[in-house]
């Protein structure tokens, strides 16, 4: 082999591992992606009902999922970019984690035996498809308004986190 098919080599070599680098996802992190909407029941939402009996039992679920039940919170739901086999779901208190990376979280599920990927959305302290509470037995803390909380979810080598905060239930107006 001459020095210039030598050369020749070397430059191809480097063009494509300055390609790999820059214009693939090979070493980038693997990033979950997570929005969250607060549900609100109103009266367009009390209309939409009468029309619809499987939107009555949709709400009636989502409003006793888990702590909300007991929390003076409207539910948090959650949804991911893409269905996801998630090994790992907490949320804690953004605060206290900012001052202590280990402080206990609010909820928090890990992966059964046969986890499944989460392709709908899911409701602070409900049943997410595949998980079950790291503690056996152990329940979701009710949410408070107006504080700040963060998600995190991981999926293998994926990870995502999304902060959120809750909003108040509304105060039922008398006639």
């Amino acid at each position: 082999m001459t020095k210039k098919n030598g050369l020749l080599i070397l430059v191809v070599l480097v063009m494509a591992g300055v390609y790999v680098v820059y214009f693939t996802d090979w070493f980038k992190p693997k990033v979950i992606h997570i929005v969250s909407t607060n549900q609100r029941a109103t009266r367009t939402a009390a209309a939409r009902a009468t029309s619809n009996p499987g939107f009555i039992q949709r709400l009636a679920t989502l409003a006793s999922a888990g702590a909300n039940a007991e929390s003076a919170t409207v539910p948090v739901i959650f949804k991911m970019s893409k269905p996801y086999k998630l090994t790992d779901l907490k949320v804690v208190d953004l605060e206290q984690w900012q001052t202590n990376k280990s402080c206990l979280p609010l909820w928090h599920l890990v992966a059964g035996t046969n986890s499944v990927p989460i392709d709908r959305q899911f409701t602070y302290g409900g049943n997410v498809p595949g998980m079950k509470p790291q503690v056996p037995g152990a329940r979701p803390q009710p949410l408070n308004a107006g504080v700040k909380y963060r998600l995190f979810v991981t999926d293998g080598s994926a990870e995502g986190a999304h902060d959120f905060t809750p909003i108040a239930k509304p105060t039922e107006a008398s006639p």
